[in-house]
Protein backbone atom coordinates (compact mmCIF):
# COMPACT_ATOMS: atom_id res chain seq x y z
CA UNK A 1 0.00 0.00 0.00
CA UNK A 2 0.89 3.58 -0.89
CA UNK A 3 -0.08 6.68 0.82
CA UNK A 4 -2.30 7.54 -2.66
CA UNK A 5 -4.17 4.31 -2.14
CA UNK A 6 -5.02 5.28 1.73
CA UNK A 7 -5.54 8.71 0.73
CA UNK A 8 -8.50 7.19 -1.38
CA UNK A 9 -9.70 4.89 1.33
CA UNK A 10 -9.83 7.25 3.50
CA UNK A 11 -11.46 10.05 1.62
CA UNK A 12 -14.86 7.49 0.79
CA UNK A 13 -15.56 7.56 4.54
CA UNK A 14 -17.99 10.48 4.50
CA UNK A 15 -21.62 10.52 4.56
CA UNK A 16 -23.74 9.98 1.60
CA UNK A 17 -20.69 9.52 -0.44
CA UNK A 18 -21.74 7.83 -3.81
CA UNK A 19 -18.51 5.21 -3.73
CA UNK A 20 -18.73 3.92 -0.66
CA UNK A 21 -21.91 1.39 0.47
CA UNK A 22 -21.68 0.10 4.35
CA UNK A 23 -23.83 -2.80 4.97
CA UNK A 24 -23.94 -4.56 8.49
CA UNK A 25 -22.19 -3.06 11.72
CA UNK A 26 -21.83 -4.81 14.78
CA UNK A 27 -21.12 -3.82 18.07
CA UNK A 28 -19.22 -6.05 20.69
CA UNK A 29 -19.66 -4.45 24.32
CA UNK A 30 -17.02 -6.00 27.11
CA UNK A 31 -17.55 -5.64 30.85
CA UNK A 32 -13.86 -5.02 31.95
CA UNK A 33 -14.45 -6.20 35.09
CA UNK A 34 -15.41 -9.87 33.97
CA UNK A 35 -13.32 -9.38 30.76
CA UNK A 36 -17.00 -11.41 29.16
CA UNK A 37 -19.25 -10.39 26.00
CA UNK A 38 -21.71 -8.20 27.78
CA UNK A 39 -24.11 -7.47 24.55
CA UNK A 40 -23.42 -7.56 21.09
CA UNK A 41 -25.96 -6.10 18.01
CA UNK A 42 -25.76 -6.48 14.20
CA UNK A 43 -27.78 -4.08 12.41
CA UNK A 44 -27.79 -2.65 8.52
CA UNK A 45 -25.91 0.90 8.94
CA UNK A 46 -28.13 2.38 6.69
CA UNK A 47 -30.99 1.26 9.55
CA UNK A 48 -29.03 3.38 12.08
CA UNK A 49 -30.16 7.26 12.91
CA UNK A 50 -28.56 9.65 11.05
CA UNK A 51 -26.42 11.21 14.01
CA UNK A 52 -25.30 7.46 15.16
CA UNK A 53 -23.71 7.45 11.63
CA UNK A 54 -22.16 10.51 11.01
CA UNK A 55 -20.53 9.58 14.64
CA UNK A 56 -19.20 5.90 13.69
CA UNK A 57 -18.13 7.60 10.15
CA UNK A 58 -15.95 9.92 11.95
CA UNK A 59 -14.15 7.31 14.18
CA UNK A 60 -14.08 5.44 11.10
CA UNK A 61 -12.06 7.71 8.80
CA UNK A 62 -9.96 8.40 12.25
CA UNK A 63 -8.75 4.80 12.68
CA UNK A 64 -7.68 4.89 8.94
CA UNK A 65 -6.02 8.53 9.82
CA UNK A 66 -1.99 9.13 10.35
CA UNK A 67 0.84 8.27 8.15
CA UNK A 68 2.08 4.43 7.00
CA UNK A 69 4.80 2.98 9.31
CA UNK A 70 4.00 5.01 12.45
CA UNK A 71 0.21 4.86 13.13
CA UNK A 72 -0.66 2.95 10.09
CA UNK A 73 1.10 -0.46 9.04
CA UNK A 74 0.78 -2.68 5.97
CA UNK A 75 1.37 -6.28 8.08
CA UNK A 76 1.68 -9.69 5.71
CA UNK A 77 -0.12 -13.02 7.61
CA UNK A 78 1.94 -15.18 9.01
CA UNK A 79 2.32 -18.18 6.71
CA UNK A 80 2.35 -20.79 8.93
CA UNK A 81 -0.02 -19.71 12.30
CA UNK A 82 -2.03 -21.91 14.01
CA UNK A 83 -5.86 -21.22 13.50
CA UNK A 84 -4.86 -18.35 10.60
CA UNK A 85 -6.82 -14.95 11.28
CA UNK A 86 -6.35 -14.66 7.20
CA UNK A 87 -9.19 -17.51 6.49
CA UNK A 88 -10.65 -16.17 9.01
CA UNK A 89 -11.23 -12.71 7.56
CA UNK A 90 -11.35 -13.67 4.09
CA UNK A 91 -14.44 -16.13 4.68
CA UNK A 92 -16.25 -12.90 6.75
CA UNK A 93 -15.61 -10.63 3.61
CA UNK A 94 -16.70 -13.40 0.89
CA UNK A 95 -19.72 -14.63 3.01
CA UNK A 96 -23.75 -13.54 2.38
CA UNK A 97 -24.91 -14.72 5.28
CA UNK A 98 -24.74 -12.02 8.11
CA UNK A 99 -25.35 -14.56 10.58
CA UNK A 100 -22.47 -16.37 9.52
CA UNK A 101 -20.50 -13.17 9.60
CA UNK A 102 -21.74 -12.37 12.97
CA UNK A 103 -20.35 -15.41 14.21
CA UNK A 104 -17.09 -15.31 12.75
CA UNK A 105 -16.42 -11.68 14.09
CA UNK A 106 -17.03 -12.70 17.49
CA UNK A 107 -14.98 -15.69 17.11
CA UNK A 108 -12.55 -12.90 16.68
CA UNK A 109 -13.73 -11.25 19.65
CA UNK A 110 -12.89 -13.87 21.88
CA UNK A 111 -9.04 -13.77 20.14
CA UNK A 112 -9.12 -10.62 21.59
CA UNK A 113 -10.00 -11.27 24.97
CA UNK A 114 -7.94 -14.21 25.17
CA UNK A 115 -4.47 -12.63 26.76
CA UNK A 116 -6.10 -8.87 27.27
CA UNK A 117 -7.57 -7.69 30.11
CA UNK A 118 -9.43 -4.42 29.71
CA UNK A 119 -8.40 -1.66 31.91
CA UNK A 120 -12.26 -0.14 31.07
CA UNK A 121 -15.26 -1.15 29.38
CA UNK A 122 -14.50 -1.42 25.41
CA UNK A 123 -16.65 -1.67 22.74
CA UNK A 124 -15.55 -3.41 19.52
CA UNK A 125 -17.31 -2.65 16.65
CA UNK A 126 -16.93 -4.40 12.86
CA UNK A 127 -18.63 -3.00 9.72
CA UNK A 128 -18.21 -4.39 6.45
CA UNK A 129 -19.04 -3.04 2.82
CA UNK A 130 -17.73 -2.36 -0.51
CA UNK A 131 -15.78 1.46 -1.46
CA UNK A 132 -15.84 1.57 -5.51
CA UNK A 133 -12.23 3.04 -7.17
CA UNK A 134 -12.58 4.13 -11.02
CA UNK A 135 -10.43 2.55 -13.94
CA UNK A 136 -9.29 5.62 -14.92
CA UNK A 137 -8.65 9.30 -13.45
CA UNK A 138 -12.12 11.00 -13.80
CA UNK A 139 -12.27 13.65 -16.44
CA UNK A 140 -15.23 16.24 -17.61
CA UNK A 141 -15.02 15.56 -20.83
CA UNK A 142 -14.49 11.94 -21.10
CA UNK A 143 -17.90 10.09 -21.70
CA UNK A 144 -20.61 9.03 -18.87
CA UNK A 145 -20.01 5.66 -19.52
CA UNK A 146 -16.08 5.69 -18.86
CA UNK A 147 -16.57 7.85 -16.29
CA UNK A 148 -18.90 4.78 -14.22
CA UNK A 149 -16.16 2.16 -14.99
CA UNK A 150 -15.01 1.32 -11.46
CA UNK A 151 -13.84 -1.49 -9.29
CA UNK A 152 -15.65 -2.35 -6.28
CA UNK A 153 -13.50 -3.86 -3.61
CA UNK A 154 -15.58 -5.29 -0.48
CA UNK A 155 -13.78 -4.50 3.08
CA UNK A 156 -14.23 -5.19 6.46
CA UNK A 157 -13.59 -2.78 9.24
CA UNK A 158 -12.86 -3.36 12.64
CA UNK A 159 -12.37 -0.45 15.75
CA UNK A 160 -11.72 -0.86 19.08
CA UNK A 161 -12.92 1.88 21.36
CA UNK A 162 -12.51 2.17 25.38
CA UNK A 163 -15.36 4.01 27.65
CA UNK A 164 -14.99 6.85 30.54
CA UNK A 165 -18.00 7.61 32.74
CA UNK A 166 -19.59 10.75 32.24
CA UNK A 167 -18.58 13.58 35.02
CA UNK A 168 -21.20 14.49 38.60
CA UNK A 169 -22.07 17.21 37.65
CA UNK A 170 -24.56 19.95 39.34
CA UNK A 171 -27.99 21.19 37.96
CA UNK A 172 -30.43 23.60 38.47
CA UNK A 173 -33.98 22.66 38.18
CA UNK A 174 -36.14 25.15 37.41
CA UNK A 175 -39.43 23.75 37.67
CA UNK A 176 -38.52 23.14 41.32
CA UNK A 177 -36.37 25.77 42.10
CA UNK A 178 -33.33 24.24 43.17
CA UNK A 179 -29.82 22.42 42.89
CA UNK A 180 -29.60 18.69 42.26
CA UNK A 181 -26.90 16.67 42.35
CA UNK A 182 -27.02 14.57 39.32
CA UNK A 183 -24.90 10.80 38.26
CA UNK A 184 -24.95 9.85 35.11
CA UNK A 185 -24.38 5.76 34.96
CA UNK A 186 -24.00 5.39 30.92
CA UNK A 187 -20.76 4.94 30.15
CA UNK A 188 -19.61 7.29 26.73
CA UNK A 189 -18.07 5.39 24.22
CA UNK A 190 -15.00 7.33 22.83
CA UNK A 191 -15.70 7.48 19.19
CA UNK A 192 -13.37 10.06 18.48
CA UNK A 193 -10.27 8.42 19.53
CA UNK A 194 -10.12 4.76 18.75
CA UNK A 195 -7.51 2.83 20.55
CA UNK A 196 -6.67 0.15 17.75
CA UNK A 197 -8.16 -1.53 15.07
CA UNK A 198 -7.52 -2.74 11.19
CA UNK A 199 -8.63 -2.30 7.66
CA UNK A 200 -9.14 -5.99 5.80
CA UNK A 201 -7.82 -6.41 3.08
CA UNK A 202 -5.35 -3.83 1.97
CA UNK A 203 -4.40 -2.67 -1.17
CA UNK A 204 -1.47 -3.75 -3.44
CA UNK A 205 -1.95 -1.88 -6.76
CA UNK A 206 -4.85 -0.57 -6.83
CA UNK A 207 -5.79 -4.24 -6.03
CA UNK A 208 -7.33 -6.12 -2.96
CA UNK A 209 -4.47 -8.25 -1.24
CA UNK A 210 -6.25 -10.36 0.72
CA UNK A 211 -2.56 -11.61 2.00
CA UNK A 212 -2.44 -8.32 3.80
CA UNK A 213 -4.26 -6.41 6.29
CA UNK A 214 -3.56 -2.37 7.15
CA UNK A 215 -3.27 -2.28 11.12
CA UNK A 216 -3.93 0.96 13.06
CA UNK A 217 -2.07 1.78 16.17
CA UNK A 218 -4.21 4.20 19.06
CA UNK A 219 -0.96 5.80 19.16
CA UNK A 220 2.45 7.00 16.86
CA UNK A 221 5.13 4.36 17.10
CA UNK A 222 3.10 2.09 19.52
CA UNK A 223 1.50 -0.76 17.96
CA UNK A 224 0.03 -3.31 19.78
CA UNK A 225 2.61 -6.45 19.24
CA UNK A 226 -0.06 -8.70 20.64
CA UNK A 227 -2.68 -7.72 19.14
CA UNK A 228 -0.85 -8.25 15.54
CA UNK A 229 0.70 -11.69 16.54
CA UNK A 230 -1.71 -13.12 18.44
CA UNK A 231 -5.05 -11.84 16.54
CA UNK A 232 -4.40 -10.80 13.58
CA UNK A 233 -1.43 -14.00 13.34
CA UNK A 234 0.62 -11.06 11.17
CA UNK A 235 4.19 -10.95 11.07
CA UNK A 236 6.13 -8.00 13.16
CA UNK A 237 6.64 -5.17 12.04
CA UNK A 238 9.02 -1.91 12.62
CA UNK A 239 7.62 1.37 12.91
CA UNK A 240 9.29 4.43 11.41
CA UNK A 241 10.79 5.96 14.34
CA UNK A 242 12.61 2.32 14.98
CA UNK A 243 14.01 2.40 11.01
CA UNK A 244 15.21 5.76 11.82
CA UNK A 245 17.45 4.37 15.02
CA UNK A 246 18.88 1.79 12.59
CA UNK A 247 19.96 3.68 9.94
CA UNK A 248 21.80 6.33 12.64
CA UNK A 249 23.21 3.48 14.58
CA UNK A 250 24.54 2.35 11.16
CA UNK A 251 25.70 5.17 10.43
CA UNK A 252 27.32 5.73 13.41
CA UNK A 253 29.21 2.32 12.89
CA UNK A 254 30.64 3.57 9.80
CA UNK A 255 31.47 7.19 10.28
CA UNK A 256 31.73 7.35 14.00
CA UNK A 257 29.26 9.38 16.51
CA UNK A 258 29.99 12.69 15.49
CA UNK A 259 29.49 14.33 11.58
CA UNK A 260 29.04 18.19 10.49
CA UNK A 261 25.89 19.39 9.59
CA UNK A 262 26.98 19.65 6.00
CA UNK A 263 27.60 15.95 6.06
CA UNK A 264 24.24 15.28 7.70
CA UNK A 265 22.18 17.74 5.34
CA UNK A 266 23.92 16.05 2.22
CA UNK A 267 23.04 12.62 3.61
CA UNK A 268 19.61 13.84 3.52
CA UNK A 269 19.43 15.23 0.56
CA UNK A 270 20.66 12.00 -0.82
CA UNK A 271 17.70 10.36 0.38
CA UNK A 272 15.01 13.16 -0.47
CA UNK A 273 17.06 12.26 -3.79
CA UNK A 274 16.37 8.96 -3.91
CA UNK A 275 12.51 9.28 -2.64
CA UNK A 276 11.76 11.49 -5.31
CA UNK A 277 12.87 10.20 -8.44
CA UNK A 278 11.72 6.64 -7.62
CA UNK A 279 9.21 5.29 -10.38
CA UNK A 280 8.59 2.54 -8.24
CA UNK A 281 5.06 1.62 -6.71
CA UNK A 282 6.25 0.86 -4.08
CA UNK A 283 8.11 2.42 -1.60
CA UNK A 284 11.51 2.83 -2.58
CA UNK A 285 14.09 1.04 0.36
CA UNK A 286 18.06 1.42 1.11
CA UNK A 287 20.40 -1.35 0.81
CA UNK A 288 24.18 -1.20 2.03
CA UNK A 289 25.36 -0.63 -1.02
CA UNK A 290 23.08 2.48 -1.05
CA UNK A 291 24.31 4.02 2.31
CA UNK A 292 28.09 3.46 1.22
CA UNK A 293 27.04 5.23 -2.10
CA UNK A 294 25.60 8.41 0.21
CA UNK A 295 27.94 8.62 2.41
CA UNK A 296 30.85 8.37 0.27
CA UNK A 297 29.52 10.91 -2.09
CA UNK A 298 28.90 13.40 1.29
CA UNK A 299 32.25 13.39 1.97
CA UNK A 300 32.46 10.74 5.00
CA UNK A 301 35.88 9.40 4.67
CA UNK A 302 37.49 5.61 4.60
CA UNK A 303 34.27 4.20 3.72
CA UNK A 304 33.83 0.34 2.07
CA UNK A 305 31.19 -1.97 1.19
CA UNK A 306 32.84 -3.92 3.56
CA UNK A 307 32.52 -2.00 5.84
CA UNK A 308 29.09 -0.92 5.60
CA UNK A 309 28.02 -4.32 5.27
CA UNK A 310 29.60 -5.18 8.52
CA UNK A 311 27.60 -2.29 10.19
CA UNK A 312 24.26 -3.66 9.22
CA UNK A 313 25.20 -7.29 10.60
CA UNK A 314 26.39 -5.66 13.67
CA UNK A 315 22.72 -3.33 13.99
CA UNK A 316 20.50 -5.85 12.44
CA UNK A 317 22.33 -8.87 12.04
CA UNK A 318 21.52 -9.07 8.43
CA UNK A 319 24.00 -7.62 5.98
CA UNK A 320 20.73 -7.85 2.85
CA UNK A 321 18.16 -5.80 5.41
CA UNK A 322 16.50 -3.20 3.29
CA UNK A 323 15.62 0.45 5.19
CA UNK A 324 12.37 2.11 4.04
CA UNK A 325 13.51 5.90 2.63
CA UNK A 326 10.90 7.72 3.71
CA UNK A 327 11.36 6.02 7.69
CA UNK A 328 14.99 7.19 7.55
CA UNK A 329 14.02 10.32 6.96
CA UNK A 330 14.24 13.17 10.22
CA UNK A 331 10.92 14.13 11.74
CA UNK A 332 9.80 17.23 10.32
CA UNK A 333 7.80 20.16 11.90
CA UNK A 334 6.81 22.17 9.21
CA UNK A 335 9.03 20.86 7.10
CA UNK A 336 12.16 21.54 9.12
CA UNK A 337 14.63 19.68 11.49
CA UNK A 338 14.17 20.40 15.08
CA UNK A 339 17.66 20.44 17.02
CA UNK A 340 17.18 20.36 20.51
CA UNK A 341 19.15 22.11 23.47
CA UNK A 342 18.74 22.93 26.85
CA UNK A 343 18.79 26.79 26.16
CA UNK A 344 16.62 26.49 23.03
CA UNK A 345 14.60 24.60 20.18
CA UNK A 346 15.86 25.63 16.64
CA UNK A 347 14.20 24.63 14.08
CA UNK A 348 16.17 24.78 10.38
CA UNK A 349 14.84 23.46 6.58
CA UNK A 350 16.49 20.31 5.40
CA UNK A 351 18.28 22.41 2.30
CA UNK A 352 19.48 24.98 5.04
CA UNK A 353 21.19 22.39 7.32
CA UNK A 354 24.58 23.22 5.75
CA UNK A 355 24.95 26.65 7.25
CA UNK A 356 24.65 25.43 10.61
CA UNK A 357 27.58 24.24 12.53
CA UNK A 358 28.41 23.25 15.91
CA UNK A 359 32.03 25.70 16.84
CA UNK A 360 33.84 26.35 20.51
CA UNK A 361 34.27 29.47 21.24
CA UNK A 362 35.97 30.54 24.64
CA UNK A 363 35.50 27.01 25.87
CA UNK A 364 31.89 26.58 25.25
CA UNK A 365 30.25 24.74 22.10
CA UNK A 366 27.99 27.17 20.53
CA UNK A 367 25.36 26.38 17.74
CA UNK A 368 26.97 29.22 14.90
CA UNK A 369 24.02 29.50 12.10
CA UNK A 370 25.12 31.76 8.69
CA UNK A 371 22.63 34.01 7.48
CA UNK A 372 22.35 36.48 4.73
CA UNK A 373 20.07 39.08 6.47
CA UNK A 374 19.97 40.78 9.67
CA UNK A 375 18.62 38.81 12.46
CA UNK A 376 15.22 40.19 13.91
CA UNK A 377 13.05 39.41 17.17
CA UNK A 378 10.58 40.86 18.39
CA UNK A 379 10.64 44.00 15.83
CA UNK A 380 14.60 44.63 16.94
CA UNK A 381 17.31 44.30 14.67
CA UNK A 382 20.26 42.49 16.43
CA UNK A 383 23.49 44.10 16.63
CA UNK A 384 26.47 42.22 14.96
CA UNK A 385 29.04 41.49 16.84
CA UNK A 386 32.57 40.32 15.83
CA UNK A 387 34.28 37.87 17.77
CA UNK A 388 37.88 37.60 17.65
CA UNK A 389 39.63 34.93 20.18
Amino acid sequence: MIKKELAHIRKQFKMDHEMLKLYEILNVYIMKESNEIYHYERQPFEMLDREKQELHMANFKKLLTGELDQKLFELKFQEEAEEPTRELLHQALVTGDPDEWTDLMILLVERMMADTHYKQDTVITFVRGQYYRPTKERNEEVEESEKNEVFANSFILCSVNSTEQQKKTLMFDYVEREYKYNVFVDPIIKLNTPEQGFFYPSVTDNYSDVNRVLYSSGRANEPNYQFIEEVLKAERTVTAQEERTIFEDIVKEVAGEQLDAATIAHVYEEIHQVIETSDQEEPPRLDYKDVERMLTSSGVENVTAEKVELAFETVVDDKNYELKASSVMPKFTSKSIKIDTKVATISVSPQDLKYLKQVSYRGKRCILIEVDEDAVIEGFTLATENLIE
